[in-house]
């Protein structure tokens, strides 16, 4: 096997993998609130967020609110919420690598 295709064959299997924990782990996630929440009522600084912060201006903002996505079952929303963030983060990381080894030749 070619180094390309070995290349190739660890990124599938990595996407895979992780399209797995994003589509059935993220629904056995605690619904106690993130780091950034609960650092924010311990420390009583949650009063202080902005009400319309800037990125809820962002195009898909009002999509993916709360790790769940609009529109979705929401037996699914916490899933689809997961895969297509993790899609979106392979996307970018592939692209960002495809643009530093364009640079290297």
């Amino acid at each position: 096997m070619n180094r390309q295709k070995s290349n190739w064959w660890f990124l599938t299997l990595g996407l895979l993998t992780s399209l797995a924990i994003a589509l059935f782990g993220a629904p056995l996630a605690s619904q106690d609130p993130d780091g950034l929440d609960r650092t924010a009522k311990d420390l009583e600084f949650e009063s202080k967020a902005l009400a319309d912060p800037p990125a809820s201006k962002l195009p898909f903002a009002q999509l993916f609110a709360e790790y769940k996505v609009k529109g979705v079952p929401e037996q699914l929303s916490t899933s689809s919420a997961g895969a297509i963030g993790t899609l979106l983060c392979f996307g970018l990381g592939l692209g960002l690598a495809k643009v530093i080894t364009l640079r290297k030749t």
